[in-house]
């Protein structure tokens, strides 16, 4: 097995492909869309962390002391479409997290092509950002944030 395959395997396992969306005055319609590509590991296994930034050539390391782990995350749009995505259409993902990876790189690129400050771009969006991680914890529910662009 080669590296780049270890390294899809690890994040089908551990990784997560997000997109997060908070309520900001000076946006659009009020809401800011934050795609987010993270992977968590335990403080024991920090090198693997370490060695998936040097690999992607981006993001960020921080450290929680609530639950010991180390995140390697990647936010910036720019860096997601040029690092993280080829990688992962390359070496695709072999779980249910294909899924999210698809949904995430759709909606990656309609930002790129600034259609999250549109009305119908975000719709889209929010629509396709609620069938990823259906099982995770969200701030609001897909009805609340849908409220604040179609009024």
């Amino acid at each position: 097995m080669d590296i780049y395959s270890y390294i899809t395997g690890f994040v089908d396992g551990e990784g997560c492909f997000s997109v997060s969306f908070s309520r900001r005055q000076k946006m659009n319609f009020g809401i800011e869309v934050r795609p987010s590509f993270s992977v968590s590991q335990h403080k024991r296994n920090y090198e693997v962390i370490t060695f998936l930034g040097k690999h992607f050539d981006c993001g960020g390391i921080r450290f929680s002391r609530n639950d010991q782990n180390y995140k390697f995350e990647v936010r910036n749009l720019t860096k997601i479409i040029s690092n993280i995505i080829p990688h992962f259409e390359k070496f695709q993902l072999l779980t249910s997290k294909k899924n999210d990876f698809l949904l995430f790189r759709e909606i990656c690129f309609l930002m790129k092509r600034n259609l999250h400050v549109s009305k119908d771009g975000l719709i889209k969006i929010i629509d396709l950002a609620y069938k990823m991680n259906e099982s995770g914890k969200r701030k609001y529910t897909k009805d609340e944030l849908l409220k604040y662009v179609v009024r």
